[in-house]
């Protein structure tokens, strides 16, 4: 299915010890957060708290990536998305790659693990994807009024929601075409999204961003952080 679909689902990837511990420690990170400061927004949060590895690197999840991009494999960012019921933000129609394409090269050669924290549901605000959009790239267009700068135009009569229990997961290429609605509902809706790249893509800059050597070895000279 990925393959030909550009993503996958699946029921779980951590045992549920380790699941219980990271929701946890989510909820810790939400409660701590600044006044004002929205929960969409806690992106790449393993750079300032090494914790989350033990989530990130963890030998199941990386089992999980490895049957899709191969056995060495960088870690690339992370992202806590959390939609808070009521007024929780829409994600446009976009391909990741394309705003990744200045940090590593070829961009859509990463995947991304959208881990639900919370049930994922049509009412939430779940993710919704346009099944086989990974196989080119698409134009993006900008827009004022939205979780990006930019998106792109589809025909959402092919849309799929992406449904998904507490725990489980679903996996997704940089090039597919993907998106979510606001979430106007009265549950939150949180996903842990785990980004990873196989080893044969370049790093193009560092500046305050780090990649880390996950499993395996290098194969285009990058420089990887301990």
């Amino acid at each position: 299915m990925f393959q030909t679909d550009g993503y996958e689902t699946h029921s779980s990837v951590l045992a549920p010890a380790k699941f219980e511990a990271l929701a946890a420690h989510f909820e810790a990170k939400l409660a701590a957060l600044p006044e004002g400061r929205r929960p969409e927004h806690m992106d790449v949060p393993h750079l300032t708290d090494p914790a989350l590895f033990q989530w990130l690197l963890d030998p199941d999840v990386l089992d999980l990536v490895e049957s899709l991009i191969g056995p060495d494999i960088a870690l690339f960012s992370s992202h806590f998305i959390c939609k808070p019921a009521g007024d929780g933000k829409p994600v446009p129609w976009h391909q990741d790659a394309h705003f990744w394409r200045d940090t590593i090269s070829p961009a859509g050669d990463a995947i991304t693990v959208w881990l639900a924290i919370d049930p994922s549901t049509v009412e939430n605000g779940c993710l919704r994807v346009i099944p086989g959009s990974h196989l080119a790239a698409v134009e993006h267009t900008g827009t004022a009024d939205s979780f990006f700068n930019q998106e792109t135009a589809v025909d959402e009569s092919r849309a799929v929601d992406v449904e998904l229990e507490r725990g489980a997961c679903s996996v997704h290429s940089a090039m597919l075409v993907h998106g979510s609605p606001p979430n106007r509902s009265t549950t939150r809706r949180c996903g842990y999204t785990m980004r990873y790249m196989p080893t044969t893509v370049r790093f193009l800059k560092t500046g305050d961003h780090r990649i880390y050597l996950a499993r395996g070895r290098d194969h285009a000279g990058n420089t990887y952080s301990s």
